[in-house]
């Protein structure tokens, strides 16, 4: 059986190795992909340092894939070797469940997940559930691969919290999910307000080149009340701000899969019909829409590459905010 090179999680906190291991055949449904290209996400982060439970160890992290399918296996028909893929976080469903069969696969309580409960991107190659692979035309699979998770995400994000209808719209934390949202929102006639760690001039620049109206500290006071808030740190503390800065009626939407504890808050700051909500992982739904969508904005995503062994040093820059856009790893 051929070999590969792969960067594999033993434990929680430690760092990734780099090993040589069996390059995995597709069984039936499945597909084989070279990676050609797989970002580095803030989930990834929650998974290495033990903040989301009972991860499959060893892992292979990474769910931002860009792939060149290299073998099909039984019963595959819509797709071929040579076509390019995105393999994105939500990795199989059961599709017999209550929630799968109300289209909202993204809250099965079987549903696998890849680079946590399934081997990712962070290797040479990968396998796949075919029906979960997102057929992409981008010729640069590196600057396409952030779009697979932070442009997902934050995508489900703002249309969980109205979407267009939102004239004044605040982000908070402005990494890559946000650096990608804020362009869809710019293309809408929305007024974005970029919210940051406290300080970190360099993410407000970045935020005001991408078309954002304002940026400042995340616990400033806007120019104008919001219509909606969505929180990309996972930072529970930011809740309630978020919540002190949005109009009655608005809506306040975590993306993340991870935050910290919210703090307890006066009921003045929920009342008035403003709602607080979470975003729970993605539907094949969300994917084939943003995916069609981003070429005509047209999205353009800022990339950092590195090569597959520095996978713990783009996990570190991430985990200490040294980044403006996105983290790509290239085997």
């Amino acid at each position: 059986m051929s070999q590969m090179r792969a960067m594999r999680l033993h434990g929680p906190s430690q760092p990734l190795q780099l090993e040589w291991v069996s390059r995995p055949e597709p069984e039936a449904g499945q597909v084989q992909y070279r990676v050609l290209a797989c970002g580095v996400c803030r989930t990834d982060l929650h998974v290495v340092d033990g903040e989301l439970p009972s991860p499959r160890l060893p892992l292979v992290p990474g769910h931002e894939i860009v792939g060149e399918i290299t073998v099909v296996g039984q019963g595959v028909g819509h797709l071929a070797p040579g076509m390019r893929i995105g393999v994105p976080w939500l990795g199989w469903t059961c599709g017999e469940c209550e929630a799968c069969v109300a289209g909202r696969e993204n809250l099965c309580a079987q549903a696998q997940f890849t680079g946590y409960t399934l081997d990712g991107g962070y290797a040479e190659y990968g396998v796949a559930d075919a029906r979960y692979c997102f057929p992409m035309m981008a010729e640069d699979a590196q600057a396409a691969a952030p779009l697979l998770c932070a442009g997902l995400i934050g995508y489900r994000t703002w249309r969980l919290a109205g979407g267009e209808q939102n004239r004044r719209l605040g982000i908070y934390g402005f990494g890559a999910a946000a650096h990608i949202l804020v362009q869809l929102a710019v293309a809408c006639g929305q007024r974005v307000y970029a919210f940051t760690r406290p300080g970190d001039e360099a993410a407000q620049a970045f935020a005001l080149r991408l078309g954002a109206v304002w940026a400042g500290d995340a616990d400033q006071v806007p120019p104008e009340p919001l219509d909606a808030a969505l929180l990309f740190a996972p930072v529970g503390e930011l809740v309630p701000l978020a919540l002190a800065q949005v109009r009655p009626g608005g809506a306040v939407v975590s993306g993340g899969i991870h935050m910290s504890d919210i703090p307890t808050f006066p009921y003045r700051l929920l009342w008035q019909e403003r709602s607080l909500r979470s975003v729970a992982n993605l539907t094949r739904q969300d994917g084939e829409e943003f995916l069609a969508l981003a070429p005509t904005v047209p999205i353009r995503t800022e990339t950092r590459a590195y090569h597959l062994e520095q996978a713990n040093q783009a996990l570190t820059d991430l985990r200490e905010g040294r980044l403006t856009g996105a983290a790509v790893l290239i085997p």
